[in-house]
Protein backbone atom coordinates (compact mmCIF):
# COMPACT_ATOMS: atom_id res chain seq x y z
CA UNK A 1 0.00 0.00 0.00
CA UNK A 2 1.44 3.51 -0.96
CA UNK A 3 1.88 5.66 1.80
CA UNK A 4 3.82 8.62 3.36
CA UNK A 5 7.00 9.42 4.77
CA UNK A 6 6.77 11.17 8.08
CA UNK A 7 9.81 13.18 9.49
CA UNK A 8 7.93 13.66 12.00
CA UNK A 9 7.00 17.46 13.77
CA UNK A 10 10.15 19.07 14.91
CA UNK A 11 10.21 19.42 18.27
CA UNK A 12 10.68 23.39 17.76
CA UNK A 13 7.32 23.60 16.53
CA UNK A 14 5.92 22.79 18.77
CA UNK A 15 8.09 24.33 21.97
CA UNK A 16 7.59 27.61 19.40
CA UNK A 17 3.77 27.72 19.67
CA UNK A 18 3.72 27.08 23.29
CA UNK A 19 6.75 29.54 24.80
CA UNK A 20 4.53 32.32 22.52
CA UNK A 21 1.51 34.16 22.76
CA UNK A 22 1.00 35.84 19.29
CA UNK A 23 1.39 34.61 16.03
CA UNK A 24 2.18 36.22 12.17
CA UNK A 25 0.97 33.91 9.92
CA UNK A 26 2.21 34.22 5.70
CA UNK A 27 1.92 31.83 3.00
CA UNK A 28 2.94 32.69 -0.59
CA UNK A 29 1.72 35.01 -3.45
CA UNK A 30 -1.18 34.50 -5.16
CA UNK A 31 -2.80 31.67 -2.57
CA UNK A 32 -4.43 28.79 -3.23
CA UNK A 33 -6.78 26.91 -1.75
CA UNK A 34 -3.95 24.72 -0.07
CA UNK A 35 -2.16 28.26 1.41
CA UNK A 36 -5.18 29.93 2.72
CA UNK A 37 -6.79 26.60 4.15
CA UNK A 38 -4.03 25.96 6.12
CA UNK A 39 -3.33 29.46 7.00
CA UNK A 40 -6.91 29.80 8.25
CA UNK A 41 -6.88 26.66 9.79
CA UNK A 42 -3.31 27.14 11.31
CA UNK A 43 -5.18 30.38 13.03
CA UNK A 44 -8.15 28.37 14.29
CA UNK A 45 -6.04 25.65 15.97
CA UNK A 46 -3.70 28.58 17.49
CA UNK A 47 -6.86 30.40 18.69
CA UNK A 48 -8.29 27.21 20.62
CA UNK A 49 -5.20 27.34 22.56
CA UNK A 50 -5.66 31.14 23.81
CA UNK A 51 -3.60 32.50 21.31
CA UNK A 52 -3.50 35.70 19.41
CA UNK A 53 -3.16 35.44 15.79
CA UNK A 54 -2.71 37.90 12.70
CA UNK A 55 -2.87 36.12 9.16
CA UNK A 56 -1.29 38.24 6.72
CA UNK A 57 -1.56 38.38 2.70
CA UNK A 58 0.52 40.41 0.21
CA UNK A 59 -2.87 41.03 -2.03
CA UNK A 60 -6.83 40.66 -0.60
CA UNK A 61 -8.35 37.32 -0.89
CA UNK A 62 -9.39 36.24 -4.01
CA UNK A 63 -13.65 36.01 -4.89
CA UNK A 64 -12.65 32.42 -5.66
CA UNK A 65 -12.15 32.04 -1.81
CA UNK A 66 -13.94 34.26 -0.44
CA UNK A 67 -16.07 31.81 1.03
CA UNK A 68 -13.74 30.67 3.19
CA UNK A 69 -14.84 31.77 7.37
CA UNK A 70 -11.28 33.07 7.36
CA UNK A 71 -11.52 34.79 4.27
CA UNK A 72 -12.17 38.23 6.51
CA UNK A 73 -9.48 38.29 8.58
CA UNK A 74 -6.84 38.07 6.51
CA UNK A 75 -5.25 41.69 6.07
CA UNK A 76 -2.61 43.29 3.32
CA UNK A 77 -1.92 46.16 6.51
CA UNK A 78 2.11 45.73 6.62
CA UNK A 79 1.59 48.54 9.41
CA UNK A 80 -1.02 46.87 11.27
CA UNK A 81 1.20 43.22 11.14
CA UNK A 82 4.08 45.66 13.23
CA UNK A 83 2.05 46.84 15.29
CA UNK A 84 0.62 43.29 16.63
CA UNK A 85 4.12 41.94 16.39
CA UNK A 86 5.88 45.24 18.67
CA UNK A 87 2.99 45.25 21.38
CA UNK A 88 4.62 41.72 23.23
CA UNK A 89 8.03 41.25 20.72
CA UNK A 90 9.76 38.79 22.50
CA UNK A 91 6.40 36.67 22.65
CA UNK A 92 5.92 36.70 18.94
CA UNK A 93 6.20 33.94 16.38
CA UNK A 94 6.26 33.79 12.49
CA UNK A 95 5.40 31.03 10.68
CA UNK A 96 5.14 30.48 6.87
CA UNK A 97 2.45 27.85 5.95
CA UNK A 98 2.61 26.43 2.07
CA UNK A 99 5.92 28.62 0.59
CA UNK A 100 8.41 26.54 -0.80
CA UNK A 101 10.79 29.71 -1.47
CA UNK A 102 10.88 32.63 0.68
CA UNK A 103 10.93 34.60 -2.52
CA UNK A 104 7.59 33.09 -3.13
CA UNK A 105 6.91 35.36 0.52
CA UNK A 106 6.59 37.98 -2.00
CA UNK A 107 7.69 41.94 -1.99
CA UNK A 108 7.69 42.28 1.92
CA UNK A 109 9.62 39.52 2.11
CA UNK A 110 12.93 41.04 3.83
CA UNK A 111 10.61 43.13 6.08
CA UNK A 112 8.58 39.77 6.68
CA UNK A 113 11.44 37.91 7.56
CA UNK A 114 12.62 41.01 9.87
CA UNK A 115 10.00 40.24 12.50
CA UNK A 116 11.38 37.61 14.01
CA UNK A 117 12.55 34.17 14.17
CA UNK A 118 10.28 32.16 11.02
CA UNK A 119 8.89 28.78 11.53
CA UNK A 120 8.16 26.77 8.16
CA UNK A 121 5.70 24.23 7.50
CA UNK A 122 5.61 23.15 4.07
CA UNK A 123 5.23 20.16 1.82
CA UNK A 124 7.13 21.11 -1.86
CA UNK A 125 9.27 18.61 -3.19
CA UNK A 126 11.48 21.52 -4.74
CA UNK A 127 11.84 23.48 -1.05
CA UNK A 128 14.21 25.64 -0.62
CA UNK A 129 15.48 26.16 2.98
CA UNK A 130 14.90 29.02 4.79
CA UNK A 131 13.54 30.10 8.02
CA UNK A 132 15.48 28.82 11.78
CA UNK A 133 13.06 25.91 11.96
CA UNK A 134 11.12 24.09 8.89
CA UNK A 135 8.74 21.22 9.02
CA UNK A 136 8.82 19.64 5.25
CA UNK A 137 7.56 16.42 4.46
CA UNK A 138 7.29 16.23 0.13
CA UNK A 139 5.03 13.31 0.80
CA UNK A 140 2.02 14.87 2.40
CA UNK A 141 -0.81 15.70 0.19
CA UNK A 142 -1.37 19.06 1.19
CA UNK A 143 -0.32 21.54 4.12
CA UNK A 144 -3.63 21.65 5.44
CA UNK A 145 -2.82 18.01 5.87
CA UNK A 146 0.12 18.68 8.18
CA UNK A 147 -1.68 21.77 10.12
CA UNK A 148 -4.32 18.57 10.92
CA UNK A 149 -1.47 16.56 12.20
CA UNK A 150 0.03 19.43 14.23
CA UNK A 151 -3.48 20.16 15.64
CA UNK A 152 -3.51 16.35 17.07
CA UNK A 153 0.01 16.88 18.70
CA UNK A 154 -0.87 19.66 20.09
CA UNK A 155 -4.27 18.04 21.99
CA UNK A 156 -6.95 20.59 20.24
CA UNK A 157 -10.14 19.37 19.11
CA UNK A 158 -10.75 20.54 15.62
CA UNK A 159 -13.74 23.49 15.30
CA UNK A 160 -16.25 23.17 12.75
CA UNK A 161 -14.30 26.31 11.42
CA UNK A 162 -10.78 24.38 11.11
CA UNK A 163 -12.36 21.27 9.67
CA UNK A 164 -13.90 23.81 6.91
CA UNK A 165 -10.49 25.22 6.45
CA UNK A 166 -8.45 22.24 6.43
CA UNK A 167 -11.02 20.04 4.17
CA UNK A 168 -10.47 22.91 1.36
CA UNK A 169 -6.78 22.95 1.62
CA UNK A 170 -6.65 19.00 1.16
CA UNK A 171 -9.48 19.33 -2.05
CA UNK A 172 -7.60 21.62 -3.75
CA UNK A 173 -4.60 20.66 -3.33
CA UNK A 174 -5.79 17.52 -4.39
CA UNK A 175 -7.87 17.81 -7.06
CA UNK A 176 -10.32 16.72 -5.25
CA UNK A 177 -8.17 13.41 -4.63
CA UNK A 178 -7.67 12.84 -8.37
CA UNK A 179 -3.86 13.24 -7.38
CA UNK A 180 -1.22 11.39 -7.07
CA UNK A 181 -0.48 12.85 -3.90
CA UNK A 182 -3.52 11.06 -2.10
CA UNK A 183 -2.88 8.51 -0.05
CA UNK A 184 -5.03 6.44 2.77
CA UNK A 185 -4.13 9.28 5.63
CA UNK A 186 -5.42 11.81 3.12
CA UNK A 187 -8.83 10.06 3.21
CA UNK A 188 -8.41 9.47 7.21
CA UNK A 189 -8.01 12.84 7.87
CA UNK A 190 -10.64 14.41 5.45
CA UNK A 191 -13.08 11.71 7.51
CA UNK A 192 -12.37 13.05 10.60
CA UNK A 193 -12.73 16.25 9.27
CA UNK A 194 -16.27 15.00 8.03
CA UNK A 195 -17.07 13.94 11.75
CA UNK A 196 -16.45 17.96 12.74
CA UNK A 197 -19.26 18.82 10.30
CA UNK A 198 -17.54 19.19 7.19
CA UNK A 199 -19.96 18.83 4.27
CA UNK A 200 -18.14 18.15 1.22
CA UNK A 201 -21.11 18.26 -1.33
CA UNK A 202 -21.36 21.88 0.05
CA UNK A 203 -17.98 22.57 -0.50
CA UNK A 204 -17.22 21.25 -4.19
CA UNK A 205 -20.09 23.84 -5.08
CA UNK A 206 -18.68 26.67 -3.16
CA UNK A 207 -14.82 25.44 -5.00
CA UNK A 208 -16.28 24.61 -8.29
CA UNK A 209 -19.74 25.85 -9.14
CA UNK A 210 -19.20 29.24 -8.11
CA UNK A 211 -17.20 31.17 -11.59
CA UNK A 212 -18.28 34.81 -13.13
CA UNK A 213 -19.75 35.20 -16.59
CA UNK A 214 -16.08 37.07 -17.35
CA UNK A 215 -14.44 33.97 -16.08
CA UNK A 216 -16.09 31.78 -18.48
CA UNK A 217 -15.52 34.94 -20.88
CA UNK A 218 -11.96 34.44 -20.46
CA UNK A 219 -11.81 31.08 -20.63
CA UNK A 220 -13.27 30.49 -24.06
CA UNK A 221 -10.00 32.91 -25.44
CA UNK A 222 -7.64 31.48 -23.54
CA UNK A 223 -8.70 27.74 -25.01
CA UNK A 224 -9.01 29.25 -28.43
CA UNK A 225 -4.96 29.48 -27.89
CA UNK A 226 -4.54 25.23 -27.23
CA UNK A 227 -1.99 24.15 -29.24
CA UNK A 228 -0.86 20.08 -29.39
CA UNK A 229 2.71 19.11 -29.60
CA UNK A 230 4.69 15.93 -30.02
CA UNK A 231 2.00 13.17 -31.17
CA UNK A 232 -0.34 15.39 -28.77
CA UNK A 233 1.70 14.87 -25.55
CA UNK A 234 2.58 18.13 -24.77
CA UNK A 235 -0.53 20.90 -24.88
CA UNK A 236 0.49 24.69 -24.71
CA UNK A 237 -1.98 27.73 -23.29
CA UNK A 238 -1.73 31.10 -23.09
CA UNK A 239 -3.40 34.29 -21.81
CA UNK A 240 -2.63 37.86 -22.54
CA UNK A 241 -3.12 41.35 -20.89
CA UNK A 242 -5.63 41.59 -23.93
CA UNK A 243 -7.43 38.60 -23.20
CA UNK A 244 -8.28 40.41 -19.26
CA UNK A 245 -9.69 43.52 -20.93
CA UNK A 246 -12.08 41.90 -23.75
CA UNK A 247 -12.65 39.68 -21.01
CA UNK A 248 -13.60 41.76 -18.33
CA UNK A 249 -12.42 39.31 -15.98
CA UNK A 250 -9.11 39.20 -13.13
CA UNK A 251 -5.72 37.40 -12.78
CA UNK A 252 -7.46 35.46 -10.00
CA UNK A 253 -10.50 33.96 -12.55
CA UNK A 254 -7.55 31.69 -14.21
CA UNK A 255 -7.41 29.02 -11.13
CA UNK A 256 -7.97 26.27 -12.84
CA UNK A 257 -7.23 26.71 -16.57
CA UNK A 258 -4.63 24.38 -17.07
CA UNK A 259 -7.10 21.30 -15.87
CA UNK A 260 -8.57 21.75 -19.68
CA UNK A 261 -5.60 20.82 -21.54
CA UNK A 262 -4.41 18.65 -19.02
CA UNK A 263 -7.56 16.29 -19.12
CA UNK A 264 -7.01 15.70 -22.56
CA UNK A 265 -6.33 11.92 -23.12
CA UNK A 266 -3.10 12.00 -24.86
CA UNK A 267 -1.23 14.67 -22.79
CA UNK A 268 1.33 13.90 -20.80
CA UNK A 269 2.50 17.79 -19.72
CA UNK A 270 -0.05 20.30 -19.72
CA UNK A 271 1.75 24.37 -19.99
CA UNK A 272 0.37 27.50 -19.25
CA UNK A 273 2.15 30.70 -20.06
CA UNK A 274 0.64 33.82 -18.19
CA UNK A 275 1.45 37.12 -19.12
CA UNK A 276 -1.29 38.89 -16.84
CA UNK A 277 0.96 42.51 -16.63
CA UNK A 278 2.69 43.33 -20.20
CA UNK A 279 6.51 41.74 -20.01
CA UNK A 280 5.79 39.87 -16.19
CA UNK A 281 5.36 35.80 -16.81
CA UNK A 282 4.81 32.81 -15.23
CA UNK A 283 4.39 29.58 -16.25
CA UNK A 284 2.76 26.77 -14.73
CA UNK A 285 3.13 22.96 -15.68
CA UNK A 286 1.26 19.64 -14.99
CA UNK A 287 1.70 16.31 -15.39
CA UNK A 288 0.59 12.82 -15.76
CA UNK A 289 2.54 10.00 -15.45
CA UNK A 290 6.65 10.14 -15.05
CA UNK A 291 7.37 13.35 -16.05
CA UNK A 292 8.82 15.33 -12.54
CA UNK A 293 8.01 18.74 -14.15
CA UNK A 294 9.33 20.08 -10.70
CA UNK A 295 12.59 18.65 -12.21
CA UNK A 296 12.28 20.90 -15.14
CA UNK A 297 10.80 24.15 -13.30
CA UNK A 298 14.05 23.41 -11.12
CA UNK A 299 16.08 24.65 -14.52
CA UNK A 300 13.95 27.70 -14.61
CA UNK A 301 14.39 28.57 -10.63
CA UNK A 302 11.10 27.67 -9.67
CA UNK A 303 9.63 24.72 -8.18
CA UNK A 304 6.89 22.63 -6.90
CA UNK A 305 5.66 19.04 -6.68
CA UNK A 306 6.67 16.33 -9.22
CA UNK A 307 3.07 16.26 -11.17
CA UNK A 308 2.44 20.30 -10.32
CA UNK A 309 4.65 23.15 -10.84
CA UNK A 310 6.05 26.91 -11.83
CA UNK A 311 8.47 29.49 -12.21
CA UNK A 312 8.54 33.11 -13.89
CA UNK A 313 9.82 35.01 -16.50
CA UNK A 314 10.87 38.83 -16.45
CA UNK A 315 13.28 39.03 -19.53
CA UNK A 316 11.52 37.17 -22.26
CA UNK A 317 8.38 37.73 -24.54
CA UNK A 318 5.76 35.26 -24.62
CA UNK A 319 7.09 33.80 -27.60
CA UNK A 320 10.44 33.52 -26.66
CA UNK A 321 8.86 31.51 -23.09
CA UNK A 322 7.22 29.34 -25.30
CA UNK A 323 9.67 27.93 -27.38
CA UNK A 324 12.46 27.56 -24.77
CA UNK A 325 9.84 25.91 -22.59
CA UNK A 326 8.55 23.04 -24.89
CA UNK A 327 12.52 22.83 -26.31
CA UNK A 328 13.01 21.27 -22.59
CA UNK A 329 9.56 19.52 -22.44
CA UNK A 330 10.24 17.24 -25.15
CA UNK A 331 13.78 16.37 -24.71
CA UNK A 332 12.54 15.39 -21.09
CA UNK A 333 10.08 13.18 -22.62
CA UNK A 334 12.57 12.09 -25.66
CA UNK A 335 9.97 13.29 -28.53
CA UNK A 336 10.24 15.55 -31.29
CA UNK A 337 8.65 18.81 -31.02
CA UNK A 338 6.21 18.99 -33.87
CA UNK A 339 3.05 21.01 -33.80
CA UNK A 340 -0.07 18.90 -34.48
CA UNK A 341 -2.82 20.67 -33.31
CA UNK A 342 -3.31 24.43 -33.08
Amino acid sequence: MRGITVTGIPEAITKCISDNQRFVLLTHIHPDGDALGSMFGLADVLESLGKEVFCFVEEPVSQLYAFLPGASRASCDLDALHDFARQVQDKTAVIALDSGDDNRLGKYKDELLAITSLMVIDHHKSHKEYGVCRWVEPSRSSTGEMVYELAMALGVEISYSCAFHLYVAICTDTGSFRFDSTHPRTFEIAAKLLEAGVNPAEISCKIYDNYSVVRLKLLQLVLATLTLYAADQIACIHVTPDMFVASGAAAQDIEGFIDYPRSLQTVKVAVFIKEVQPGNISVSLRAKGECDVAEIAKMFNGGGHRNAAGFRFADKNLAEVRTEVLSVLSQDLGVQLDKTVG
